[in-house]
């Protein structure tokens, strides 16, 4: 990125966008690229409480009456002198069409000039008026380069002046997805909690990362306990899995395989999807980020919802190889490509921005999403390229449900002999795994409220009080499964080998 600003530059455009939370360190880039070409140009920073002040003199030198936006930009036309003027958070006047006309008047008097006009801010938000006239660039964070000076740094100033190769490794890696400002608080409060910096800290720095990434409300940094083995069935769909647990490894770009893209999990609710998600970053020991698509639509402000997007899928990119995770992405992209009349189009905007980037990252982020109404998805989410695969998660078979309430059951007791595991799954028939769960929970319950332990009679009288939703909801359940005969891979093994002897 630094190389493109730096190219735009010397080649004159008059106006760059660059989207941000580092002014300081986005600033200091400037500074360096404005020194390197030639001929050199001056750097002024504008804000709404200072106006312009030259970036290089300490204190700055502050222009008479450009605390306002059109004050400073007639200032900016006027001034004679090859120069880059930085406006800080002009986004919110971008709205004013005095504002816009302003920039489009000193953007006609740049041509031909060393001069140009950086939009910093955090907030992309670009009018109408500017979009042919604005080149938008996204300023990265840190790399491990970056952050390794920030380590250095640290180290000088603590006991631990020294530490293994492989400790200043893993808390460099540990430290990625941060901003450097972050980065120098986690490190300080590693070295402040363990009066020194070693690989030990790596938790340290990972716990507070967490928060870090919890803090914006639309990532989650998810750990998750159970491992795989606690889902019962879905055995072709493990394999699957299985088969890619080294699929970000060096050894398998060295082999010529691409990167994994990511993989659609449909099926009836309660079957297992969002397990099979979480396990899976454990058994493929990627990190978990749940991407909230609630959380991102924002109408407080035109373009807070689209920047919100780009800055989480930007911070998971940084942190990769890593796994992120979209629950019931039916509910959160319905009617996502036509909502130009109920939300302004912010829908369908984010639709289109989440669509290009799964078409075009290169970053070894993994989506895996989960849905239980395909009816509902936009038909591009189901087109070959965006996915690798497309499983089919339906109602477990009697063997399967065997398998879960012996996990079930493991997980509660330690000696199950005494439950007939053939006869529960015979009464289940029609079951979800989820349902099963709270079948055993319920007889738990019952025979707790009698002081006593619950037997296989309290488990069969939960099942038989409970409808299950493969009845309540059977037009939906039997829709589901004809469109997923034909256009999804099954989960359960019994189902895929029975399609591959049809085929």
């Amino acid at each position: 990125m630094k190389e493109e600003l730096n190219i735009l530059i010397q080649a004159q455009y008059p106006l760059i966008y660059l989207v941000t939370f580092e002014e300081e360190r986005s600033e200091q880039a400037v500074e360096v690229i404005a020194q390197s070409v030639k001929p050199q140009r001056r750097v002024f920073t504008w804000t709404s409480t200072k106006g312009l002040m030259d970036y290089s003199q300490t204190g700055g030198a502050n222009p008479h009456n450009t605390l306002s936006p059109e004050a400073a930009l007639d200032w900016v036309v006027r001034h004679k002198e090859p120069g880059i003027y930085i406006f800080k958070d002009l986004h919110p006047f971008l709205d004013n069409p005095n504002v816009t006309r302003a920039i489009r008047d000193a953007i006609a008097y740049f041509r031909g000039t060393d001069k140009t006009i950086i939009l910093m801010s955090p907030v992309q938000n670009v009018p109408i008026e500017l979009e042919k006239e604005v080149v938008v660039l996204d300023f990265p964070l840190p790399d491990l380069k970056e952050l390794n000076r920030v380590l250095s740094r640290q180290l000088a100033d603590s006991r631990s002046k020294r530490i293994s190769t492989e400790a200043r490794e893993k808390l460099l890696k540990a430290a990625l997805g941060l901003t450097k400002d972050e980065a120098e608080k986690v490190y300080r409060k590693a070295q402040v909690t363990a009066d020194r910096l070693t690989e030990a800290e790596v938790d340290i720095v990972l716990s507070e990362k967490k928060q870090l990434i919890r803090r914006n409300g639309i990532l989650e940094y998810i750990d998750e306990d159970e491992t795989i083995d606690s889902v019962g069935g879905l055995e072709e769909l493990k394999r699957w899995l299985y088969q890619r647990s080294n699929a970000f490894t060096e050894k398998a770009r060295e082999y010529g395989l691409p990167q994994p893209k990511g993989m659609l999990i449909l099926g009836v609710p309660g079957c297992g999807k969002s397990m099979i998600a979480k396990t899976t970053a454990r058994l493929w020991g990627l990190p978990l980020l749940r991407l909230d698509l609630g959380r991102v639509y924002d109408g407080s402000m035109v373009g807070r919802s689209e920047a919100n997007l780009r800055n989480a899928l930007k911070t998971a990119e940084s942190i990769s190889p890593a796994i992120l995770f979209i629950d019931e992405l039916d509910k959160a992209f319905a009617g996502g490509a036509g909502s130009g009349d109920s939300d302004g189009g912010t829908s369908s905007r984010i639709f289109g921005s989440f669509l290009t980037w799964m078409q075009e990252k290169t970053s070894p982020v993994f989506v895996m999403a989960t849905a239980n109404r395909v009816e509902r998805l936009p038909g591009e989410f189901l087109r070959k390229g965006r996915f690798d695969e497309i499983f089919f998660v339906d109602l477990p078979t009697t063997q399967e449900r065997q398998e879960i309430y012996r996990i079930h059951l493991l997980k509660r007791r330690q000696d199950i002999s005494r439950f007939d595991l053939e006869q529960l799954a015979k009464v289940s028939d029609g079951f979800s795994g989820a349902e099963i769960e709270q079948a055993t929970i319920a007889a738990m319950y019952e025979a707790f409220a009698q002081d006593r332990e619950f037997t296989q009679l309290d488990i069969i009288a939960a099942v038989k009080s409970t409808l299950p939703l493969s009845k309540t909801m059977t037009e939906q359940v039997t829709a589901l499964r004809d469109w997923a005969r034909q256009r999804a891979r099954p989960a359960a093994a019994a189902m895929a080998d029975y399609q591959r002897m049809e085929s």
